[in-house]
């Protein structure tokens, strides 16, 4: 009877470390996942702002940023110098958050995330991966969508068909 008593009283122990060990986990993500709507805020206020420096230091150094246009991908040097125009002139963006979802890796070094935001284009999707650096959490990569309401969809690919046939052309061609 005393071995069934120690043995019950160890797979209950057992049992609790394990649950207090995912739920010490599931806090950690909860600490990472506001840590990253702070930096992700910041991010967009810093461009709200026109301040280039603190805007450009939310990018690891090596990132990329995919803008709307299917033109528009260029790793953090060459984005950059397209957007130094913008942020010298003040006519940069404002981008406001509407709702926001973060996922992590399993060892939490690591986290995607997607965006609705509020925009000059109306609504936008923001959708990226960021990595956690010497402490902080960098954009590695960031990608800007427009979207489009299904019910509009064929006016939109009407307007824009002949611009990206041009262009569906020329990258066949590559």
């Amino acid at each position: 009877m005393k071995k069934i008593t120690i043995i019950c009283t160890l797979v209950l122990f057992m049992f609790g470390f394990t649950g207090m060990n995912a739920q010490s986990k599931g806090t950690q993500f909860e600490k990472e996942k506001t840590e990253i709507g702070t930096m992700l805020d910041g991010f967009n206020t810093a461009a709200a702002q026109a301040d280039f420096n603190a805007y450009f230091d939310y990018f690891a150094d090596e990132s990329t940023f995919i803008g709307t246009d299917a033109t528009e991908i260029w790793d953090k040097k060459a984005f950059m110098v397209w957007a130094k125009p913008y942020f010298d002139k003040k006519k940069t963006w404002n981008f406001k958050a509407l709702k926001r979802n973060v996922y992590f890796s399993k060892d939490g070094k690591l986290a995607w995330f997607d965006e609705l935001l509020d925009t000059q284009m109306k609504i936008c999707r923001g959708s990226g991966v960021v990595e956690k650096i010497n402490g902080s959490w960098k954009v590695k990569q960031y990608v800007l969508s427009v979207t489009v309401p299904n019910d509009v969809v064929d006016k939109v690919v009407s307007e824009k068909a002949a611009i990206e046939d041009t262009l569906i052309k020329a990258l066949k061609q590559e």
